[in-house]
């Protein structure tokens, strides 16, 4: 397990746009279409990560809450499925079956989605406001695998608080930590 911080993206950037296939429903789907009324998450996962199977339920049940209140959830899985097969398209619908995801979980196949979000590791999240400007790139919260602290999703649901509620953005900000994300190699 490689811990891999992830790398800068500053607050006020506008999301990139994507159209990626959700492997679960076979459907291709674009930020525009999963976007939430008042704000979006964006999340880099992938199934094997340990830091991603670490918050998995807790990142649910925080989805769960929040999508009632107007806010789009976005899981991405950009790996290089060929040297890291438990990563392939089939598997993630498994899991999002299986977690009962209420997010969709698309595929970056090129990794080009992940490049434009300078995505760099697994859980990476991204909060962005009505408008797709970013307020938030961080952390879920300060629990890992190793350390014994208690998953609580403080930290994302700080940034989408202040979402929410008109406040500026979180000055904060914690950088997530996690497994690199595999790219192919050139």
């Amino acid at each position: 397990m490689a811990d891999t911080e992830s790398y800068s993206f500053p607050i006020g950037t506008l999301a990139p746009s994507f159209r990626l296939l959700n492997p679960l429903t076979g459907v291709w789907q674009s930020l525009e279409d999963c976007k939430g009324e008042h704000a979006t998450v964006v999340v880099f996962i992938c199934n094997h990560c340990p830091f991603v199977i670490h918050i998995n339920k807790a990142l649910v049940a925080l989805a769960n809450t929040y999508i009632k209140q107007g806010v789009g959830f976005i899981a991405i899985s950009s790996n290089d499925v060929e040297n890291y097969p438990q990563d392939a398209p089939h598997l993630m619908a498994e899991l999002a079956q299986k977690e009962q995801f209420p997010f969709p979980y698309l595929y970056d196949e090129t990794q080009e989605v992940a490049k434009a979000y300078n995505a760099a590791c697994t859980p990476d999240f991204y909060v962005f406001d009505k408008n797709l400007k970013t307020t938030y790139h961080g952390q879920f919260d300060n629990s890992r695998p190793r350390n014994d602290m208690p998953v609580t999703g403080n930290d994302l649901q700080m940034a989408i608080e202040r979402v929410l509620s008109g406040d500026s953005p979180l000055e904060n900000q914690k950088p997530s930590i996690g497994c690199n994300i595999k790219w192919k190699s050139v």
